[in-house]
């Protein structure tokens, strides 16, 4: 009886660590080590270490891949931002505002959009906002736009494909986050502060930080890496570097590069959500979940 009380931690411990080292620890290890190979699809793939392939990806190199990087990191973090703008008043009202019987229904209403294909929820936007789209059309019939204006091909049209398609991912995290405030901190925070403005500023919007952080871990990684959005919505200006990957590995079949590719991405993003953490993060994971 003892064995199995003190055995269960590792049991559980040893069924997450297996789920990380299969499906993480040995992708991740296989995507560096095709990174480091030499060959072609029709000869086949050498582990070489080829560890110049990163500086020839970036240094010299026929594609600009550096600019794709660029540009979606920009996408990404301006996504980002937007689903922060408009999810936190959205998560307040669920939180704090909506009544309990109406809370169920209205958290399902944001969720409703996953009921529904990527694919197909993007390919909607692409006829909203085409440019004989009801959208367009509309605006044109009051003469609030011109005969050639167009929103597809824009890096608004992908930034704001991006922050639709996962604002439920930042609404979702920071609600978790507001609800767990005990309400009589508010009160105390009254008592202290006075108005509800500096309430907010003190003692709500930090309390619910770590719902904004898992939010931002969410929402940058999946759309940086995106390459759904800036195909459907953007256009040649709009190119990302999750394009590019997409690419080299399915078209182009250049393995080696496509996890070169999604290798420095990794580091990128590892690199930036690190020094975020540190500077705006929590301190106790146990506050992620």
């Amino acid at each position: 009886m003892k064995l199995r009380k003190y055995a269960t931690p590792y049991l559980l411990g040893g069924v997450g660590s297996l789920w990380l080292i299969v499906l993480f620890l040995i992708p991740l290890i296989s995507q560096l080590l095709v990174s480091l190979m030499t060959g072609n699809l029709d000869q086949g793939y050498t582990l070489t270490w080829n560890f110049g392939i990163y500086r020839e990806l970036f240094v010299g190199a026929d594609v600009n891949y550096l600019l794709f990087l660029g540009r979606s990191l920009l996408f990404g973090a301006t996504a980002t931002f937007i689903t922060i703008v408009v999810a936190y008043p959205v998560a307040y009202f669920l939180a704090f505002r909506a009544s309990a019987r109406w809370k169920n229904p209205l958290l399902l209403l944001v969720m409703l959009s996953f009921f529904v294909s990527f694919i197909i929820r993007t390919n909607m936007w692409v006829f909203l906002l085409g440019g004989q789209g009801p959208v367009l059309s509309f605006l044109r019939n009051l003469h609030l736009i011109g005969a050639d204006a167009h929103v597809l091909g824009t890096p608004g049209a992908v930034i704001g494909g991006m922050a639709y398609n996962d604002l439920a991912f930042m609404v979702l995290p920071i609600y978790v986050a507001l609800e767990r405030i005990d309400p009589r901190l508010f009160e105390a925070a009254q008592d202290l502060y006075g108005n509800q403005r500096t309430v907010f500023f003190k003692t709500t919007l930090p309390l619910s930080r770590s719902g904004i952080f898992a939010g931002i871990l969410l929402v940058f990684i999946d759309t940086v890496g995106d390459p759904v959005n800036p195909s459907l919505l953007g256009g040649q200006s709009t190119y990302t570097l999750g394009q590019a990957i997409q690419n080299v590995f399915l078209t182009q079949q250049e393995y080696n590069v496509a996890a070169a590719l999604s290798t420095v991405m990794m580091i990128a993003l590892g690199i930036i959500l690190f020094a975020y953490a540190r500077v705006f993060g929590t301190d106790n994971i146990e506050d992620l979940v």
